[in-house]
């Protein structure tokens, strides 16, 4: 795989700069190393913030905030749409950054940036989404209306398995809103968040409206603990999303933290076997499984299922095609850095110490030495019960556990019971399965006969219990809520002459 690829802003040591007031700026803390997962060395460092270039990323947003907010909303849509094509124009060379430093395929990268637009696309309609309520004469020469305007500096702080789409997910509507942002992008990926920046400059969007500051936990507690930050979105796993919402809240912060999964499929008798095996290879091995999305746990409901699934499982995962991000023909890229591929082998050894039967060893798989990058083969687990680590805690990896249950009502329960619930899937060829399904499960997304069923941008994506924590989901109208807050007026042009203290509570009779 080339490691030079036309990449991001950055000093002339080749470290990844920060983005504040409309250009490059290099950093002067400490660094961190940036990794081609393909090859499995380092191929540039990034810069992680102190609180003071965290300060004046801050400071410039505030300062922007200013005149942005008074721009009409279809000025600021203007710009989106600009935006939007210059995100079309550049799609490949997007997805070529992504797949450099993350390690996923380049159509799947590709995928990323496209899901990614589909939200600019819908912040564009940000004229008639920001549009109030107005309600003539609701007393006598009494007229009320609500407005939404912008909450000022909001931060975003997301994960390294989508570096542009969530950020997407944040950016376009908090602009739309009429708010200046301040992006925190995973150190393990950062140089997206960069070409972004350069984007949405090119599209007209005023300097400073967006930074985006380049760090680690220190420059989201900096973020946290700023007076000047009103709100702080953030993408990642659920004790940081604890952390976050806790730390944010003390500081009366808005906070929208989405966490961690365990995504289950349930798998009725009456299942396309095939369709089901098809979806189950892709869900939990796309991306070498690092997705929130991913499924991670097959609910298999009889043993003569379960039995069948694995063996259909078996016969495809051994063609799975796993190999340089950038290869044509694969599958499967390697994982993220050398540190979570290890995390991920320990899970394999920790659910074979536990007593799962390993059904596939993806740690024996001939990609596991690829090119010296950081490869592991899928995994596949049969008899994972409900009290194992390997089914409790999410892996974030190429591992697919098996779950067998006696009927759908075991499945339900089964699924309501995880800590937690950001999606699901049943497939099956009954209607009223699938009905009851959407209705009893106590997860935020649902798919029926969809492994993965992340929302278009014109509906809104979050979990439920532990996976997510705050009010909003992402995305959607419940982001044009969270980047806004509603004020209502009510008001009365009397004649000077007609008007008298008032000392009993106004009512409308």
């Amino acid at each position: 795989m080339n490691a030079s690829v036309e990449h991001e802003p950055s000093t002339a040591s080749g470290t990844i700069c920060h983005w504040i007031d409309g250009k490059a700026v290099a950093g002067s803390g400490r660094t961190a190393p940036v990794y081609n997962p393909s090859l499995g060395r380092v191929v540039r460092q990034v810069s992680l913030a102190t609180p003071a270039e965290v300060d004046r990323a801050v400071a410039s947003a505030a300062r922007a905030f200013v005149g942005w907010s008074h721009q009409t909303a279809l000025r600021r849509a203007r710009v989106l749409f600009r935006f939007k094509e210059l995100l079309d124009r550049d799609a490949r060379r997007i997805a070529r950054i992504i797949s450099e430093e993350h390690g996923k395929t380049l159509d799947d990268a590709l995928g990323e940036v496209t899901r990614g637009v589909e939200v600019v696309e819908f912040a564009c309609g940000a004229p008639q989404l920001l549009k109030g309520e107005f309600s003539d004469n609701v007393g006598r020469g009494v007229d009320s209306y609500s407005l939404r305007q912008p909450l000022g500096v909001v931060a975003g702080v997301t994960p390294f398995n989508f570096p542009a789409m969530v950020p997407l997910w944040m950016l376009p509507i908090a602009l739309a809103c009429g708010n200046s942002f301040v992006l925190k992008p995973s150190e393990r990926d950062p140089s997206a968040s960069l070409r972004l920046a350069e984007l949405l400059a090119e599209a007209g969007l005023p300097d400073g409206v967006l930074n985006v500051i380049q760090g680690d936990k220190e420059a989201v507690d900096a973020l946290l603990d700023h007076p000047q930050v009103a709100a702080l979105s953030f993408v990642g796993s659920t004790p940081v999303a604890r952390h976050i919402q806790a730390r944010g809240v003390a500081n009366h912060k808005r906070v929208q933290a989405l966490g961690g999964a365990k995504n289950h499929m349930v798998v009725m008798p009456d299942a396309d076997l095939s369709a089901a095996t098809e979806a189950l290879i892709g869900a939990a091995y796309g991306s070498a499984g690092e997705r929130c999305m991913a499924i991670s746990v097959a609910v298999a409901v009889g043993d003569g299922l379960a039995d069948a699934l694995i063996e259909k499982l078996r016969q495809r995962l051994v063609h799975l095609r796993i190999g340089a991000a950038d290869a044509a023909g694969v599958e499967m890229g390697p994982l993220v850095t050398p540190a979570h591929l290890a995390r991920v082998r320990d899970y394999i050894e920790l659910g074979v110490r536990e007593g799962a039967k390993l059904v596939m060893d993806g740690r024996a798989h001939s990609a596991a030495s690829l090119n010296d990058g950081f490869f592991l083969g899928p995994s596949l687990f049969d008899a994972v019960r409900p009290e194992m680590r390997i089914y409790r805690e999410e892996i974030f990896g190429p591992v697919l556990g098996i779950v067998r249950v006696a009927d759908y009502r075991a499945a339900v329960q089964l699924i309501n019971g995880h800590e937690f619930a950001n999606g699901t899937a049943v497939f099956t060829q009954s209607g009223a399965i699938a009905r009851a399904f959407a209705s009893e499960v106590e997860v935020g997304m649902v798919g029926v006969n969809v492994p993965i069923p992340v929302p278009m941008a014109f509906h809104s994506f979050g979990g439920w219990r532990n996976s997510m924590f705050g009010d909003h989901h992402a995305y959607g109208s419940e982001g044009f809520r969270f980047y806004t807050r509603l004020k209502t007026v009510t008001q009365r042009w009397p004649d000077a002459d007609t008007v008298r203290a008032e000392f009993i509570m106004p009512t409308m009779k």
